[in-house]
């Protein structure tokens, strides 16, 4: 029998998952969660997504034009799909194999709450199948940058938000 492991389509090898920083986030996990959900306004905090649009539901595809980390000026469209929507704690969606790109993956946006005033929240990308690790070594670095870094933002929006001096 097969494991997953070897399935060349949707294998998972947990070496193949890029992680962000984990950031603590001095608002409550409502408020962050507003700021991950308010795709339109991405671009005034993220640095890494230039636009961004979506309607949330399940299997809907999320529209991104995201800043390359790997040569700096360039933009590229990304296509996904809403595959978790759990309110205050998760927003994921994944890129599914197709022949023409085939190079599935997953995206895990987390937040942890912490207290009735703070959170916790980090992103995971997952590259599955066959040709995973070999994305993860290639894209894997710029990809961390990214989400690092949109992380940080994350932080730094939703505790302007919450302290009043950005709002929604």
């Amino acid at each position: 029998m097969t494991s997953v492991a070897d399935d060349p389509i949707m294998g998972f090898d947990p070496d193949a998952i890029v992680r962000s920083e984990t950031v603590d986030i001095a608002a409550p996990a409502s408020v962050v969660w507003q700021v991950l959900i308010d795709l339109p306004r991405y671009n005034e905090w993220n640095p890494s997504c230039i636009r961004a649009d979506s309607t949330l539901e399940m299997g809907a595809p999320v529209n991104m034009v995201l800043q390359s980390y790997a040569e700096p000026g360039k933009l590229f469209h990304v296509v996904e799909y809403i595959c978790a929507f759990e309110p205050e704690r998760l927003l994921s969606w994944s890129a599914p194999y197709d022949e023409s790109w085939p190079y599935p993956a997953r995206r895990d946006q987390v937040i942890e709450q912490t207290g009735p005033t703070s959170c916790r929240y980090h992103s995971t990308d997952t590259f599955y199948g066959e040709h995973g690790i070999h994305v993860f070594r290639f894209a894997g670095p710029w990809v961390k940058r990214s989400f690092d870094d949109s992380a940080y933002a994350l932080k730094a929006r939703a505790e302007a938000v919450y302290s009043g001096q950005v709002s929604f």
